[in-house]
Order: structure tokens, then sequence, then C-alpha cells
């Protein structure tokens, strides 16, 4: 396997890295009951997707 000839410096190598970050989420607000969620899935909280609801949400029950 080919080895190099000398050493890369600290900073080649950081300059590299430059590009190696995290992206922050896309959050959108659902239409129907105004949560965020992320954008192009069923809504957690109500199950509506583009208007129609795909989801039957079970609420939880305060003990």
């Amino acid at each position: 396997m080919p080895l190099p000839k000398r050493r890369h410096s600290k900073q080649r190598g950081r300059k590299r890295r430059t590009h190696w970050k995290l992206t922050e989420p896309n959050i959108v607000e659902c239409p129907h009951c105004h949560k965020s969620k992320l954008p192009h899935r069923v809504c957690p909280s109500c199950g509506y997707y583009n208007g129609e609801e795909v989801l039957v949400v079970k609420k939880k029950d305060k003990k």
C-alpha cells in the first residue's frame, strides 16, 4: 500500500474536515394542530398528513 513521502500539516487535514458538520433538522408547523413536526411525515401528535387523517393517535391518560 502506498505511503505518503512527507507528512501532511495539521492545517491540511483540518481544511479537508471543514465540511464535516451537522445540519439542524428542518422542523415545520403542522397545519392541523400547529405543533412542530418533520416535513413530509405524519404528525405524531394528531396523525394527519396532507389534510387527511392517516393514523388514529391515542391520547395518554393522566393518573
